[in-house]
């Protein structure tokens, strides 16, 4: 194999691969990218055997082939390279010559055959959508996904592909996100799949707010595929959380007694402040509403108290409740909307959070002291 390639299109190929390889694997074979050249373009693989990402960038190749090289150290190498171009040469022991100016490296890598094949995708269950419409729909629900490990179909996004449109829901069981998009789906394509946290963390940052992701469905894997304008692309192949989600649908109040308008940034600032008079054994912030105001306090025996007014449009009866702050504080850093609501019935009721789209944010109210 030998080819010629840009520094910023290897080093874009190896960015969006490299974060998923562990640094202690027991296979020594998943410390290393996969890198299959041929007609122009460098392929760049990496996987941990759950999420695989590919990537393909633009380079000169003048002998196809393929190897597999040091992932952590390739990337060290070509971040610190001084020249705008850099040339691979791989021999028949799988040993990768790299020369880039008055620089010469020699890397052992491993053969290509040794590394976990891709899964192929023949089943048909198709959606394709804007990355960016993706993107922001992931920011507004990954927050609030479990990390609790013996509740494992909640470590992931519940995705439903259903009705036109595209639902993601996350929970932790004491708070939960939700939103959906409209997208043309087919009735062959209608699914309603797990995606687990580490493809979602990718994702997250891999989607760009151009182009299109293509997402195809087996049974227990999907792929999203993404073409970006500058002619590179990236897959990205999971498994999903085999389990049945529960009924989410179940926790949401269908209605409330008072629906608050609130200035996002002003309570995101204010929450913020509070929060910093907290401890882990107390964490609640209790937010006191009378009329045309809304009081923010915490109060910690050990620590000391916070309080702050802000002027409200409120004209409903007196009333308190306490939420933990940073579950609060992640959907409104989540969220880009000047304005939004809060619904309350009561201080032991859920409160939801809510804005002029389609989103909601339920979260449980914690007891007040």
């Amino acid at each position: 194999m030998k080819l010629t390639i840009a520094k910023d299109q290897i080093i874009g190929g190896l960015q969006a691969v490299q974060n998923i390889v562990g640094v202690r694997t027991t296979l020594p074979i998943l410390s290393n990218v996969l890198l299959r050249a041929a007609e122009g373009r460098l392929e760049l693989t990496a996987t941990d055997l759950d999420v695989t990402i590919v990537s393909a960038v633009e380079a000169q190749v003048s002998k196809p082939g393929a190897t597999t090289l040091p992932v952590k150290k390739l990337f060290s190498i070509v971040r610190e390279l001084a020249t705008p171009e850099l040339e691979l040469e791989v021999d028949d022991k799988n040993c990768c010559s790299l020369r880039a100016g008055a620089s010469f490296f020699r890397i052992n890598g491993l053969a290509a055959e040794e590394f976990p094949p891709i899964p192929k995708f023949a089943d048909k269950k198709h959606v394709a959508l804007p990355q960016d419409k993706l993107k922001g729909m992931l920011r507004r629900t990954a927050f609030a996904v479990s990390t609790d490990e013996t509740r494992y179909v909640l470590n992931g996004i519940f995705c439903s592909l259903k009705e036109h449109k595209v639902t993601l829901v996350a929970t932790d069981g004491r708070r939960l996100a939700l939103t959906d998009e409209e997208v043309d789906i087919t009735a062959d394509s209608q699914a309603d799949i797990i995606v687990p946290t580490k493809a979602i963390s990718e994702l997250g940052r891999l989607l760009q707010e151009k182009g299109e992701v293509d997402i195809t469905l087996t049974e227990n894997q999907a792929a999203f595929s993404l073409k970006n304008e500058s002619g590179s692309s990236v897959l990205v192949v999971t498994k999903l959380v085999d389990g049945t989600y529960p009924n989410y649908r179940q926790v949401i109040p269908t209605e409330s007694k008072e629906r608050i308008s609130l200035v996002r940034e002003e309570l995101l600032q204010a929450l913020r402040r509070a929060e910093i008079m907290t401890s882990d054994k107390s964490n609640s912030v209790k937010l006191a509403f009378s009329k045309n105001s809304l009081a923010i306090t915490a109060n910690t025996p050990e620590v000391g108290e916070a309080r702050e007014s802000l002027a409200i449009n409120y004209k409903g009866k007196d009333f308190g409740i306490a939420f933990n702050p940073s579950f609060l504080l992640d959907a409104l850093k989540a969220l880009d909307t000047d304005e939004v609501f809060l619904e309350l019935t009561d201080e032991l009721s859920p409160g939801v959070l809510k804005v002029n789209g389609p989103f909601l944010y339920v979260i449980m109210p914690m007891r007040m002291n």
